[in-house]
């Protein structure tokens, strides 16, 4: 900058315009330019917009010297913004930064303060396992209930076709759909009552029913069988 301009202040200032004196160290962005950043350069470092950067000064998230009319930030408001861009890539609500800004602003060395920062992630992070034991819950009640739904629509669906029948099987579903108990099948048919309860219950797993009123109720729908 040539010379003339105003002089940036070395420390930034929370929300109650407390000074902070210590700052933990937050990954900063890659091929950062060196030096004061105009709001532009401080944008586009890290990913943001200008209106997230003036969202964060009005929380006291933030502050930025100006030089004229520009926003300038210096490092110590860069590693601030790198404190806060962490925070709220964690899902941090901005109430709990401005009470960490705070409780930074109260830091008697950079060991306490990123002691204070530790904590702050080690929180957030309890915080997180906590949702993701919800989520695991609430994804597993989803589940069985689309498989309960599924094996339902499943087992009352009448347009799901048959397995094939044989000729002895359309007989006696043509019989059943008449009324006939399974002793008259079995003398139409020539064949003991035994096997013909067997042939009853082979036509009815074929047509995912749970009785012969459903199986033939579904043969009408199909049209296998007139009405």
């Amino acid at each position: 900058m040539a010379g003339g301009t105003k002089k940036i202040s070395s420390f930034s200032r929370t929300q109650g315009g407390k000074a902070i004196r210590f700052l933990p160290q937050a990954p900063l962005p890659e091929n950062l330019p060196d030096g004061r950043l105009a709001i532009a350069d401080m944008a586009n470092a890290f990913g943001v917009t200008h209106r997230t950067l003036h969202f964060y000064e009005e929380k006291g998230l933030l502050t930025a010297a100006r030089v004229g009319p520009m926003r300038v930030y210096g490092p110590q408001e860069i590693q601030q913004m790198a404190v806060v861009n962490t925070c709220r890539e964690t899902g941090m609500p901005v109430a709990v930064i401005q009470e960490l800004l705070d409780a930074l602003g109260d830091a008697g060395s950079q060991e306490e303060a990123d002691t204070i920062f530790r904590g702050a992630m080690i929180a957030r992070r309890r915080e997180l396992t906590a949702q993701q034991s919800t989520i695991r819950r609430q994804m597993q009640q989803i589940n069985e209930l689309l498989e309960f739904s599924s094996a339902s629509e499943i087992e009352t669906n009448d347009n799901t076709p048959p397995g094939s029948l044989t000729d002895v099987e359309l007989r006696c579903l043509s019989l059943m759909a008449e009324g006939y108990p399974t002793t008259r099948i079995a003398r139409a048919l020539d064949l003991d009552p035994g096997e013909a309860q067997v042939i009853e219950r082979e036509i009815v797993r074929k047509f995912n029913g749970n009785n012969r009123f459903q199986a033939v109720a579904k043969a009408v729908l199909l049209g296998i069988i007139g009405h």
